[in-house]
């Protein structure tokens, strides 16, 4: 299974799956469609599934396009998201799995961001190879996503399944907001130095122009403040020590963080 990253709308990543064995495909929240089509015409691929992580326009923007040039693709989300995903025909819950090409994908509950938000884990095959996490908007680069529908516990326990994923998972967040990230990490968490390494690399590459995604969890587990509700020193600044309050009061400073 190769891994295509296409850039779409301001911000948007969409992954395009490619079984070369066979000339399938399938792509994780196509945002739009022209950039999948001509993924699949340069790869000669015929599309066969859209694995959508949540219900936000973003996310399915070109779901109508796609299943009217591909009659006979399936269209999978979360149970949760019944009636706010076009064309949806398998609703998915904690568990269940998907599969395509050689690798099967474990479905993982993550409401927060929004009441019926999914993930897709696809397994490795073996020690050699990593997992790979498609995770739409509960989990960024140095970040994760605003609480539309949920609340800080639900979140949570969200990031929580998330960071117990081996430390090699490679990630495929949704957005590239790995620098705007991270500068609100380092602020608010200022003795980090993992942390202050990774923002100058980051600085680096977008400078150059390189795409951050995708990254490893295990240094995400390092740096991302909203994976370390659990460390002594952010709970020392933000003045609480539960979990979820912790999460809560970083999530609220971010959400007023001007950068």
């Amino acid at each position: 299974m190769d891994i295509k990253r296409l850039s779409a709308l301001s911000n948007n990543y969409i992954f395009v799956l490619h079984n070369p064995t066979d000339h399938t495909a399938a792509v994780v929240d196509p945002a739009e469609a022209t950039p999948v089509l001509r993924c699949l015409d340069e790869l000669e691929a015929r599309l066969v599934a859209i694995f959508n992580t949540h219900h936000h326009c973003d996310h399915i923007g070109a779901n109508n396009i796609l299943v009217k040039k591909f009659p006979n693709l399936c269209v999978y989300g979360g149970i949760e998201d019944r009636g706010r995903i076009p064309h949806q025909q398998v609703f998915l819950k904690e568990g269940d799995r998907v599969k395509f090409a050689n690798r099967v994908g474990e479905i993982i509950f993550v409401p927060g961001h929004t009441r019926a938000h999914i993930a897709y884990y696809f397994c490795p095959e073996s020690a050699e190879n990593t997992g790979e996490l498609f995770c739409g908007d509960t989990l960024f680069s140095g970040g994760c996503g605003r609480l539309f529908e949920g609340n800080p516990a639900q979140m949570v326990s969200s990031l929580d399944k998330l960071r117990n994923l081996p430390d090699k998972t490679r990630v495929w967040c949704a957005h590239e907001y790995t620098l705007k990230n991270l500068q609100f990490a380092v602020k608010v968490d200022p003795d980090n130095e993992v942390l202050k390494k990774r923002f100058d690399q980051v600085k680096k590459m977008r400078q150059e122009q390189q795409a951050t995604v995708p990254f490893l969890l295990g240094e995400e587990k390092k740096t991302n403040p909203f994976l370390r509700w659990d460390s002594v020193s952010l709970q020392s600044i933000v003045g609480v020590k539960e979990p979820e309050q912790v999460f809560g009061k970083i999530r609220a400073m971010k959400n007023n963080f001007l950068g």
